[in-house]
């Protein structure tokens, strides 16, 4: 065979194999966007149903308390049987977008390419898990006295999952542990938590410099990486882990904590996007960060998981409505940082305790490290956009990336003085 048939052949078979790709990857063309409204019980126990009993509709909101809005990516072939189950339950709908995927198109989230990162890692864009941990560990051989690579566990699929340690002091300091992209799908949360370990070792404020002196940081950029990378090549709108369930895959990785597992606000349909997992524990995922985790006992005085999106700032409960003992002191520390995070861009937090505040949602990170840790100061922010973004919700434009993260900085800086006044550090 000729060199240039040769060649002819080769360029169409990786023509063939791109196209394959391509066609993997899941799009949203011409899906609808609905926004629904359970008023009272019954309607909420149809949506529930509806929630677990297909996969051509995908909830954008947990199906939990009644009066909250839920947002729904409906399948084409499937809008004439939601739409006469709507009717016929009596549940008030709006038409939010006819073509989901035209819609999400026109967000502009500027993924770098892979592998090119290099020394240039920034926060103009987006970045694949592989060049994040690439960035991680060239920090670890940069500040070899100041930052350690750490391995907060496995995946089902095989990779680890990495973070750093960042100590400026040769003596124990109190620990604040930050989790970030437990929900593979909010794109905005690892991108935060890398610019706050890159914060903690090079800004020149004071305050800043503070935080990194007098505290050792533990952060999880990506507590959920085969999620994460499965957003970028197969679903962008990807929230679970990629453990296989007959015909189904994944598990909600912040309903799985052992702590009041699956006592409310999860699922317990394989299909569902708020799925419990088989048992408490049951991913891999949380049951080695919980391992790692309980090996620091004693060592974390403060717990941060980062999500998105609507701006809230939340701490426990989510399983229940009584509030922990030291209430008083979660609101002071609460007042504290939504004022702080408002200073600079005057973006607008609420919040309070899971329960009350968003919805009934048992298995999370932050109540198991509160729980279960004595960890007794423990917060989950919800960063940009505001709840009423259904688009830009996940994916957040790459031009938000460095405001989001500044604002989260200064609402960490008031978190951790208002901590430390109140003495948990100690």
């Amino acid at each position: 065979m000729s060199l240039n048939k040769c060649l002819l052949f080769g360029l169409l078979g990786l023509l063939a194999t791109v196209g394959v790709s391509q066609a993997e990857r899941v799009r949203y063309d011409n899906y609808r966007l609905y926004k629904a409204n359970a008023e009272n019980e019954a309607q909420l126990a149809v949506l529930k149903d509806l929630e677990s009993s297909t996969d051509s509709i995908l909830f954008l909101d947990g199906v939990h308390i009644v009066g909250a809005d839920v947002k729904m990516v409906v399948a084409p072939h499937k809008v004439p049987d939601l739409l006469e189950l709507l009717g016929k339950a009596e549940i008030k709908y709006e038409l939010q977008s006819k073509d989901f995927q035209k819609t999400m198109d026109e967000v502009d989230e500027k993924v770098a390419i892979k592998g090119r990162a290099g020394g240039d890692y920034n926060w103009l864009q987006y970045y694949e898990l592989e060049d994040t941990y690439n960035w991680m560990e060239s920090l670890a051989k940069k500040y070899p006295h100041v930052v350690t690579l750490i391995e907060g566990g496995k995946t089902y699929e095989g990779r680890h999952i990495l973070g750093v340690k960042i100590s400026k002091s040769l003596s124990e300091k109190p620990g604040i542990f930050l989790e970030a992209g437990i929900h593979a799908r909010e794109w905005i949360a690892p991108a935060a938590a890398t610019f706050i370990i890159n914060q903690l070792l090079t800004s020149n404020e004071a305050s800043v410099k503070a935080l990194a002196e007098n505290y050792n940081w533990y952060v999880i950029p990506h507590a959920n990486p085969d999620g994460f990378v499965y957003t970028h090549t197969k679903d962008r709108m990807w929230r679970k882990t990629r453990t296989p369930y007959k015909s189904c895959f994944g598990a909600d990785p912040n309903r799985n904590w052992g702590f009041h597992w699956n006592e409310v606000g999860a699922s317990n349909s394989a299909c569902s996007d708020t799925y419990a997992g088989p048992s408490a524990f049951s991913e891999i995922e949380t049951q080695s960060l919980s391992e790692y985790i309980s090996s620091l006992k004693g060592k974390i005085q403060l717990y941060i998981s980062l999500h998105a999106y609507s701006q809230y700032l939340l701490y426990p409960y989510g399983h229940t409505k009584s509030l922990p003992d030291n209430v008083k002191d979660f609101e002071q520390v609460f007042k504290a940082s939504i004022a702080a995070v408002s200073k600079r861009y005057n973006t607008k937090f609420t919040g309070g305790n899971i329960y009350d505040a968003i919805y009934p949602a048992a298995g999370a990170s932050v109540d198991w490290a509160y729980g279960t840790q004595d960890v007794r100061m423990a917060f989950c922010y919800e960063l940009r956009p505001s709840s009423n973004a259904y688009v830009t919700g996940f994916k957040l434009p790459a031009a938000q990336i460095i405001p989001a993260s500044e604002e989260l900085l200064d609402s960490i800086v008031a978190m951790v003085g208002e901590v430390n006044k109140l003495g948990y550090f100690k």
